[in-house]
């Protein structure tokens, strides 16, 4: 499956391809065709499996880069997406959503550590059963254009669709003291399919 964006990106890129074509030739033409391409697999949205039980999924596909303490509660998993990774974000738990607010702020590169708190952001709180767990799609150097599908009062399942970030950019988790955290800084993880945290006051309930 394509993001509706990619496809529209392609086709007005193909529509310059053509024109340059017919007044240039082919060979002037190959950039826009090449740049078409890119954007249908940069804008692409495979389906997931979304794991069952008391955890928490990545809300992006990417590279974890810092998982550090946010407070003296809670924790922060931060992802970075390099202009390879699948940009489409999921949301780590299923509730409701409580708030969503929109920063603005910096495009410093994504990877970095200031961009948690000085980048051009979108801080979403979803509450769960016996949870409250916060992500933020954060921009980055070349994204410029945040993308959220959902508002205040909807309800999300584990790993569902909420939106993307276009181009290279970062996803912050912020978990509470009721969650552990299974993932280390250097790992790579799937957006809806990896796990990363698990509730501790679930697991016994689970089998765990």
């Amino acid at each position: 499956m394509i993001v509706i964006d990619g496809i529209y990106y392609a086709l007005g890129l193909s529509a310059a391809g053509l024109a340059i074509t017919w007044l240039a030739g082919a060979w002037w033409s190959a950039p826009a065709w090449l740049l078409a391409l890119f954007c249908l697999y940069f804008f692409r949205d495979p389906e997931r499996a979304i794991p069952e039980g008391p955890v928490a999924v990545s809300p992006a596909d990417g590279k974890v880069v810092a998982v550090v303490a946010e407070t003296a509660t809670a924790h922060r998993i931060s992802i970075f997406l390099n202009i390879f990774d699948v940009h489409v974000n999921r949301t780590p738990i299923g509730g409701t959503i409580r708030t969503v607010e929109y920063k603005k702020g910096q495009f410093l590169v994504a990877s970095k550590e200031r961009a948690s708190g000085e980048n051009e952001q979108n801080v979403v709180t979803v509450q769960g059963e016996g949870t409250c767990v916060v992500f933020k799609q954060i921009a980055g150097l070349i994204a410029r254009r945040i993308v959220f599908s959902k508002k205040p009062g909807d309800r999300v399942a584990t790993g569902e669709r909420i939106g993307l970030i276009k181009f290279g950019s970062r996803v912050d988790v912020v978990l509470g003291p009721e969650w552990e955290i299974v993932v280390r800084a250097g790992m790579r993880v799937a957006a809806g399919s990896s796990v990363i945290a698990q509730r501790v006051d679930r697991k016994e309930a689970h089998g765990a």
